[in-house]
């Protein structure tokens, strides 16, 4: 279910139909983001055997579909054995991206409004790649199960970006770790690739400009569990901002017994011990 995409049969004539339907063929494949033409024109398009699929190709109840996937609402995710969530808001609140972290690096899968016909993950990689030579990094375009995968090597870390179309969906996974960590038959590259051949798109039929992210939803426990988080991170925040303030308090009280009492001023008409009388001091009075 989540190996690597299945070759067809070319004597077999409804599986060859399905792969015309889907990748028709192309006498000039183009180049790639590389420069080179050694990565199949036809990468990057769903199969119906191996997956990624869209959820009106998956028979039974969406509460069966989502057996043992993370159900992000435009996403089912399958979650790698020892996988921890993390998931990123936006600044009003809600839900930007989920983050699958494991021992070896961090994997994210998103998906994104498409055209009926496949193509957009060809010149999203093209994009992607020209990003990051911008940004200085080391891009080199490989061939992966679903085609061409963009691998961003950088000072700060490496990324492997890994893409498929479907009917009117475009999936984008993102495998990001340490040095070392993106080769090709690394742990978290194929984590990442079994996340994406195991991920189910729910499109819905609501329009979406093409590239437009489709919305993310947290399952309630998920939910419950983050507001919670929030709730003890504000707490703590308050919490530590009284402290500074009493130790602010307790600081200027300090300095201020530290200065002592302050003498009075000479020019001071109230000031020193001298009697006043109803027409000023005493002194006054005898001058």
């Amino acid at each position: 279910m989540f190996g690597r995409k299945k070759k067809r049969d070319p004597h077999d004539e409804e599986a060859a139909a399905d792969a015309t339907s889907l990748a028709p063929e192309s006498d000039d494949p183009g180049p790639d983001a590389s420069g080179s033409d050694d990565v199949d024109a036809a990468d990057g398009t769903a199969d119906p055997d191996s997956g990624p699929w869209s959820i009106e190709d998956r028979e039974g109840e969406r509460e069966e579909i989502a057996q043992g996937r993370l159900d992000l609402g435009s996403v089912l995710l399958p979650l790698p054995a020892g996988g921890q969530l993390q998931v990123e808001m936006t600044q009003q609140g809600t839900p930007q991206a989920v983050h699958i972290v494991t021992q070896h690096g961090r994997i994210t899968v998103a998906a994104f409004a498409a055209p009926k016909s496949p193509g957009q993950w060809r010149e999203v990689a093209t994009e992607l790649a020209d990003t990051l030579r911008r940004d200085n990094a080391t891009v080199s375009v490989e061939s992966g199960p679903f085609g061409r995968e963009v691998v961003g090597l950088t000072a700060g870390g490496e990324l492997r970006f890994i893409g498929v179309d479907g009917y009117r969906w475009m999936i984008r996974g993102v495998a990001t770790g340490p040095a070392g960590s993106v080769g090709a038959e690394s742990p978290l590259v194929q984590q990442a690739r079994a996340v994406v051949a195991g991920t189910i798109v729910d499109r819905g039929s609501d329009p979406h400009p093409v590239r437009t992210p489709l919305p993310v939803t947290l399952p309630q426990a998920l939910a419950q569990q983050l507001a919670a988080a929030q709730q003890q991170q504000q707490a703590a925040a308050r919490q530590q901002a009284a402290q500074q303030a009493a130790a602010q308090q307790q600081a200027a009280a300090a300095q201020h017994q530290a200065a002592g009492p302050q003498q009075p001023s000479s020019e001071d008409p109230n000031a020193g011990g001298g009697r006043r009388g109803p027409s000023g001091s005493a002194m006054q009075q005898l001058g």
